[in-house]
């Protein structure tokens, strides 16, 4: 097999792992992962509410949409509102709880003395399967259901009367001429303590309400401004007209809740981080992560190869080995060993005869340098008893070689 036949091509391209493939496996992975993230903390203010719902946001025909977009086309700057804490404003709130017990003992203590409607639920109803926002209607509640609104600070009762499109009454002197509201086919009223007629019917009945001490008012029939009731411009004129009467001087829009139809959300940790001011600090962890990212692509400058633990060599095997006669403590014991090296260089610096025996070589030696013994240094060598003694005796021996040699 030839060599070129395993070679690998330079471009990388048939590698499954393809530099410019990764990086965008990579990228799409993380916008992803962001996508989700920011889509997890806005989820709850991306829901169009199109359940069937009896609030601001359905398009059913017991819904309050067209009356949203009516306050919008007539500049009545109508405002959703998903959270309670935005309650707290001094503009018109309208409340359409979609049953009686719901809980709105949270909502009610937000708005405090301001000016509230509070709409009944009136209707039965079930979300339409072939037509996703529509409702098909099973029936009227039953009157125990919008009776419980209140309760148990104010319990109502309430009464149900067929209407034949006979003009409602406005008993307040206050209210003003242009609102005429016509009875439904089904017409919804209520009673109770501290209940102040507003608007009745020709019998009697109370349509419309201020109910307690404070700016609580209640509309017992939905079907005069919910979306089937102001199919009729009269009507539609009439829901304005109410609108206005009821909202303060000043006003800057009206508030349609649908935290009490389930559609409200509450402040995450989640949410938090892209809200200011902590929006800040998650920008700056993801260009620190990008940067992190980059510096792990593209290397800042050459590569720095690590050293090996050991090196190769005669120079690193003379040091891993001294370094060993090092750690075991044997140091001063190599002072005769290297006495021997310093005479075996001398005999063949000078070539001296090999056969000398040991007492005529010292003598030889000692002849080589009268002003110093090399015998007395050698001696020292080997009687070295610390690393000091034995590096003065190497030094001495050392000299004496360098002598002579001159």
């Amino acid at each position: 097999m030839s060599e070129n036949s395993i070679q690998p091509r330079a471009d990388g391209a048939d590698s499954p792992f393809n530099a410019r493939v990764m990086l965008m496996v990579v990228g799409v992975g993380t916008f992803a992962f962001i996508a989700m993230l920011v889509l997890g903390a806005y989820a709850p203010d991306l829901r169009s509410g199109r359940n069937g719902g009896t609030h601001a946001l359905s398009t059913a025909a017991t819904g309050f949409g067209g009356l949203v977009q009516l306050a919008d086309a007539t500049g009545r700057n109508p405002v959703i509102v998903r959270s309670e804490a935005d309650l707290k404003n001094e503009d018109l709130a309208v409340i359409t709880p979609d049953h009686g017990w719901t809980d709105l003992g949270s909502i009610l203590n937000w708005r405090g003395a301001r000016i509230t409607l509070l709409v009944l639920p009136k209707w039965d109803t079930e979300a339409d399967k072939h037509k996703p926002g529509w409702v098909r209607i099973d029936g009227l509640l039953p009157t125990g259901d919008p009776a419980r609104t209140l309760y148990p600070a104010n319990p109502l009762q309430i009464s149900r009367s067929k209407g034949h499109g006979e003009a409602l009454l406005n008993v307040d002197q206050g209210m003003p001429a242009t609102i005429h509201f016509l009875a439904p086919a089904v017409v919804q009223t209520m009673a109770g303590k501290d209940v102040r007629p507003l608007i009745t019917t020709p019998a009697g009945g109370i349509v419309l309400a201020k109910v307690g001490k404070g700016n609580l008012y209640v509309l017992s029939e939905p079907d005069l401004i919910n979306n089937h009731g102001i199919g009729d411009e009269r009507q539609a004129a009439s829901a304005l007209a109410l609108i206005d009467y009821l909202n303060s001087t000043g006003a800057d829009g009206v508030l349609f809740d649908v935290t009490a139809n389930g559609l409200g959300h509450s402040r995450s940790p989640l949410k938090l981080a892209f809200d200011a001011p902590f929006l800040a600090v998650t920008m700056t962890i993801f260009a620190a992560m990008l940067l992190a990212g980059w510096q792990a692509l593209a290397r800042f400058g050459p590569i720095r190869r690590p050293e090996r633990a050991i090196a190769f060599g005669k120079a690193a095997l003379v040091e891993n080995s001294a370094a060993l006669i090092r750690k075991a403590g044997r140091e001063a014991s190599l002072g005769g060993r290297y006495a021997d090296l310093i005479r075996d260089r001398a005999t063949g610096l000078f070539r001296l005869p090999p056969a000398l025996d040991s007492n005529r070589l010292g003598e030889w030696l000692e002849a080589l340098n009268p002003n110093r013994s090399f015998a007395s240094t050698a001696q020292a060598a080997a009687d070295a008893q610390s690393r000091d003694e034995l590096l003065g005796a190497a030094r001495s021996l050392n000299q004496w070689l360098k002598e002579v040699q001159q």
